[in-house]
């Protein structure tokens, strides 16, 4: 088995663990709009940004998998993301809380948009680096249709955003910011950082489901 195989069945031996994990609890999403005070503070504000590790605009969690949100605010709370201010919001939920909140920011997007079944052909140089991080075996040919409900959708998700969030599984030893996981660290190390920037800024040029939904108080 290759080297890119073996991370492929690594990555879903992964998810369906955690897939199987989180059918014992079941999301609320009435419940879940009523216990996102702390995230709309960032996540309900078109073009907000964060200022750590550097300034980048918060992701879209509206219409992003129920699944990919639930896992990730459980590792913010295991501290295998390592990021001070969701660390301390994900502290506070309980699994069931997780689960509420997952299935709300899932349901807030609304319908799924009717997207081509396949991203648009990219530049040779982008196309090569796509090929190389295989990134289509679990994002979906069209990066917004991922393989398990796990992985993230990260098609028209901010550049800025995808370019830390990648940078950060190039991590190591920091106390303070970085993602522990060996998968995506292993193929995140194979690119230099301008090479990620450039697949981030492709995969936002994209059209995707996720988004910024505005609260009402924040209209």
């Amino acid at each position: 088995m290759s080297i890119l195989n073996r991370i492929v069945f690594s990555i879903a031996v992964s998810v369906a663990t955690t897939v199987a994990f989180a059918q014992d609890i079941k999301g609320d999403a009435k419940a879940g709009e009523s216990k996102n005070a702390m995230c709309v503070g960032c996540h309900g504000i078109h073009g907000y940004q964060s200022s750590f590790p550097e300034v980048y605009k918060v992701p879209r969690i509206a219409g992003q998998t129920e699944s990919y949100i639930a896992a990730s605010l459980k590792a913010y709370r295991a501290g295998e993301r390592k990021h001070p201010t969701m660390r301390a919001v994900a502290g506070s939920l309980t699994d069931q809380d997780i689960a509420d909140l997952s299935l709300y920011y899932e349901q807030l997007g609304g319908e799924p948009a009717k997207l081509a079944d396949k991203a648009a052909d990219a530049p040779a140089d982008v196309a090569a680096l796509l090929t190389k991080g295989n990134c289509a075996s679990c994002h979906g040919a069209n990066f917004n249709k991922p393989i398990a409900p796990g992985y993230p959708k990260v098609a028209g998700q901010h550049a800025d955003y995808l370019y830390v969030a990648l940078k950060s599984y190039k991590a190591e030893g920091n106390a303070t910011w970085g993602r522990n996981n060996a998968v995506m660290g292993g193929i995140a190390k194979q690119f230099t950082l301008a090479e990620l920037k450039t697949l981030a800024k492709y995969m936002a040029n994209q059209p995707g489901d996720v988004k910024t939904v505005p609260q009402n108080k924040f209209r």
